[in-house]
């Protein structure tokens, strides 16, 4: 017999979640307008070439999408313990 979360729980879970999701759109938004346009100069400047790019380039073609990747990773890992905590995982 499954017991189903309470009302309380789903409210919870929601307001998290979505708490989460703008985290990470902000972080993902920082990420790759910031570094890819409004501090590309500043990146260029002070920080070491990646291979023969600039940093702020690198970030902007590279960066952007391996931030993305790790973003989505972490999402789901904490997707995974949100769900853990507030009761909506299923038993196998």
């Amino acid at each position: 017999m499954s017991q189903q979360p309470s009302s309380e729980h789903c409210r919870r879970y929601w307001y998290k979640n979505i708490i989460l999701v703008l985290v990470m759109l902000l972080v993902w938004f920082l990420v790759s307008l910031g570094s890819g346009i409004l501090f590309r100069d500043w990146l260029d400047a002070n920080f070491p070439h990646v291979g023969n790019a600039p940093f702020g380039f690198w970030m902007a073609q590279q960066g952007s999408i391996i931030c993305f990747v790790m973003l989505l990773i972490i999402y789901k890992v904490l997707m995974n313990r949100l769900e853990g905590e507030e009761g909506f995982t299923s038993k196998k």
